[in-house]
């Protein structure tokens, strides 16, 4: 058996490496399985925003027009390389019933979204407001165009 002896300064490097890598916005996956009743279960995954929090969200493909005519939402379109990771093309905060959503849908197929994925646990728009910067997104839920 091995002892390692290593230094307070050197530990506390480590731990402060390691916590920004972790401080990168990143998908984890989540693994669901088919409900009780046999019917296939939502397709979910969880996003780690740069505050650590997580954020559960569910994952809808991209022609989904309607999305938020009747709930507000986070919304994050996706897309994914060759090897599955995910990458946020863009997050938007919005209303129910949100007018530039459709506009801002077809921005996001143009920069290379595949996937939506929707987080609804927030109850105002100063809470979608603060989700989609925590995510990395533009945060004005009336722009339409995408950087």
């Amino acid at each position: 058996m091995s002892i390692r002896n290593i230094s307070w300064a050197a530990a506390l490097r480590e731990l402060k490496a390691d916590r920004a890598i972790r401080s990168l916005v990143r998908e984890e996956r989540l693994c669901t399985n088919t409900s009780l009743r046999g019917a296939p279960a939502l397709a979910m995954s969880v996003w780690r925003g740069r505050s650590s929090r997580r954020y559960v969200v569910v994952v809808q493909p991209l022609d989904v027009p309607d999305l938020t005519y009747e709930q507000a939402a986070v919304v994050l379109a996706v897309a994914r390389n060759a090897q599955g990771q995910a990458l946020i093309v863009a997050a938007r905060a919005c209303e129910a019933n949100d007018a530039g959503f459709l506009g801002w849908l077809a921005a996001c197929a143009r920069l290379g979204a595949h996937e939506l994925h929707t987080y609804r646990l927030t109850e105002t728009a100063l809470e979608r407001v603060a989700v989609t910067a925590d995510l990395g997104g533009p945060t004005d839920a009336s722009a339409t165009e995408l950087m």
